[in-house]
């Protein structure tokens, strides 16, 4: 738009969600969709984290944490839920959040997911090494299990550049047999074994109480950042207003009862001291377990489940960081290099690179506990910010009517406002660290946007924009808010008028209260010329002058 300080609005672009890119065909059913998230859920939380988390409680109920983490986890589930019903399309997190509040939020929370994802990437890794000890046992060879894993991120980096993936079609069953593995042992420990069911329960079960339980929570929250991965790909899921919302909430409860009923029967079944080391807690907690259960041979099994599992959710989470960047640097938040594909594989490549360092450091320099911890705090940032989302967008549907969610969040805005107070309350409950690795992101995306992006990016007036004019300058709210609908209402043929029909359209957003015959009235008076069309000026000026019918200005604030 071009510049109009007569009305207060200077050099914004109009910009309504779209979906951008070829339409990808929908052959998604809810199975499918339950099964997708799993795959992308059950995986580390089980093989790395139980001991983890113990030791973070100073108690075997680790598996009142996982239902903790769960019910924190459900508000963004259901507001990412609304979300991927008004914006079917690929880039998830991402696309909701720089849509809603600006670059500059987005830009932030690019930085967030991409760290969130990579560190998820390491704590596979990380957890790959601690099974290689097994097979050092097995095959009477030593392992340098750091030169292990760098070889195997060397090996996934190049065939995430080559876009080998078919890879990803095999993560399901891999994820999906590992975890059936483990439901079979649980069910052999209960039917072979002498139980102590009151062992995560009884006396010391949370260690110091409440606040243990929630911190214990806030660590094991990655365990449940896949919950809503089937949002970024929407767009092959049939009839998405229903298997959507019904896939992501029929996930959680899934892996809710997986987590805390094996977490349950791991603490019952075995002594809670055989998963800790005078080092600490042990990082092959499935090995110890399937040892106990069914002796060594089963033991190998578990542990070469645990390798082939880690290796596949690497191999994904890899690719899914490096799309981040990659999505940045076409919004001109990064520099346009990142955005660069490869000429042979179509990939790309730098972004896979520069994801395939960060994530080396991370497992040279960041012990376990911490890439755990700093990866929940990161998800948790995310999820805070999309409930937030969420109430941003409701609150400016009526200017910004793309918004049409074809699902909408029960009970609104009480999931939201749960979602957030909790979210924050797991991330001060994490400490120091958590917070430290939040408030560093942020200041990093600052840096970046303030440096790089802000003098590239389009301004638009987003919907946080129109929520906080509301509030803090309503004379400037209510320009912004007929400027945006004006362009909403106008056909993509011609962007920059209105018909008659279209300026009815507009109106009965703007004054519901008066019927199409007062309308078309009033778009006559303002077409003074008599070319049946009226332009942006025009329309703003109207409501600057007495030419609208009686009482409009009344019903264009009742309205509101």
């Amino acid at each position: 738009m071009s510049n109009d300080s007569s009305h207060g609005i200077i050099s914004f672009v109009y910009r309504p969600f779209e979906i951008i890119g070829d339409a990808l065909e929908r052959k998604l059913g809810v199975f499918s969709v339950v099964i997708i998230s799993l795959s992308a859920m059950l995986g580390s939380g089980l093989f790395v984290l139980p001991a983890l988390a113990m030791l973070d409680m100073g108690g075997p109920g680790i598996w009142l944490a996982y239902v903790v983490a769960a019910l924190v986890v459900l508000p963004g589930a259901i507001s990412k839920s609304e979300l991927a019903t008004a914006m079917p399309v690929s880039g998830g997190d991402y696309i909701y959040i720089e849509r809603t509040f600006g670059p500059m939020f987005g830009t932030i929370s690019g930085l967030g997911l991409w760290a969130s994802f990579l560190l998820k990437a390491a704590f596979a890794l990380i957890g790959f090494k601690a099974y290689l000890w097994v097979f050092e046992d097995l095959i009477g060879i030593s392992i340098n299990v750091e030169i292990a894993a760098l070889a195997l991120l060397v090996a996934i980096v190049g065939v995430n550049i080559m876009g080998v993936e078919k890879i990803k079609k095999v993560q399901a069953p891999i994820v999906t047999g590992a975890v059936g593995f483990l439901v079979i042992i649980s069910i052999w420990a209960v039917l072979t074994m002498e139980m102590d069911w009151s062992r995560p329960t009884g006396p010391g079960a949370y260690g110091g109480g409440w606040e243990a339980v929630a911190g214990t929570a806030a660590f094991v929250f990655v365990s449940f950042s896949g919950v809503t991965k089937i949002a970024a790909i929407a767009e092959e899921i049939k009839r998405p207003s229903k298997n959507i919302p019904s896939g992501i909430l029929l996930s959680l409860f899934i892996s809710t009862l997986l987590y805390a009923g094996i977490a349950y029967i791991m603490m019952a079944a075995v002594d809670p001291a055989s998963y800790v080391t005078a080092s600490g807690a042990r990082e092959d907690p499935i090995y110890v377990f399937a040892n106990a259960v069914g002796g060594k041979i089963v033991g190998y099994i578990a542990a070469g489940l645990a390798v082939i599992t880690m290796t596949s959710m690497a191999l994904a989470g890899i690719m899914a960081a490096s799309r981040y960047p990659f999505a940045m640097a076409r919004d001109n938040l990064l520099p346009e290099a990142l955005e660069n594909v490869h000429s042979k594989f179509q990939t790309p490549h730098l972004a896979i690179v520069g994801t395939g360092l960060a994530m080396a450091v991370s497992i040279l320099v960041l012990p376990v506990h911490d890439v755990a911890k700093l990866a929940s705090g990161f998800q948790i940032m995310i999820f805070i910010i999309i409930n937030l989302a969420v109430i941003v967008l409701r609150r400016a549907s009526v200017a910004h009517s793309w918004y049409t969610p074809e699902w909408k969040s029960p009970l609104f805005p009480f999931f939201q406002i749960i979602g957030v107070i909790g979210g924050g309350t797991l991330v001060y409950l994490m400490g120091e660290e958590a917070i430290m690795g939040a408030i560093a992101c942020c200041l990093l995306g600052l840096i970046i946007y303030f440096s790089y992006g802000k003098s590239r990016a389009h301004p638009t007036l987003t919907p946080w924009r129109t929520v906080r004019t509301e509030f803090t300058n309503q004379s400037q709210h209510e320009k912004e808010k007929r400027w945006l609908v004006f362009h909403a209402c106008c056909d993509k043929s011609h962007p920059n008028h209105l018909t008659e029909r279209e300026f009815v359209n507009a109106m009965r957003i703007l004054t519901p209260h008066y019927d199409d015959f007062h309308l078309r009235n009033l778009f006559h008076e303002i077409d003074t010329n008599g070319n049946g069309i009226i332009d942006v000026d025009e329309f703003l000026s109207e409501f600057d002058t007495d030419i609208l019918p009686p009482n409009a200005t009344c019903a264009i604030k009742e309205s509101e």
